[in-house]
């Protein structure tokens, strides 16, 4: 079955709404992606009005932040910890406050890499 964006079937009370039509094609949502940590490989995806979304599924490196206002690409080593659900550190996903570990020291993802095919983050300061 398709994952749907529209509203809840049901009212806040409990009762149900009347369905007024069937569902629509740009109505149509998507499951979520988990970027795992590994060689970089992206997935293009056709969106509506015949654009294109690059979705991340496994990454190696992340450009970081630095607080001199310059940027790096680093490796990451490992992941410490995921503030969306610990589990995620064990399975090895990143996900946006995601916190890894890398030469540089700990840095904090800040960008969405399953929506936006890219990793960014910034230096922890120790």
């Amino acid at each position: 079955m398709a994952i749907s964006q529209l509203r809840s079937k049901r009212k806040a009370t409990g009762g149900l709404y009347k369905a007024y039509r069937k569902k629509k094609l740009y109505e149509l949502g998507s499951s979520p992606l988990f970027v795992k940590l590994g060689e970089r490989k992206i997935r293009v995806k056709r969106v509506r009005g015949g654009n294109y979304k690059a979705r991340l599924l496994t990454e190696k490196k992340v450009n970081v932040a630095l607080p001199d206002g310059t940027c790096k690409v680093v490796e990451i080593l490992k992941i410490k910890e995921n503030p969306a659900n610990r589990n995620y550190v064990i399975r090895n996903f990143i996900t946006k406050g995601t916190v890894v570990e890398t030469e540089l020291g700990d840095v904090i993802i800040t960008s969405r890499p399953g929506q936006e095919a890219t990793l960014n983050g910034k230096l922890i300061k120790k």
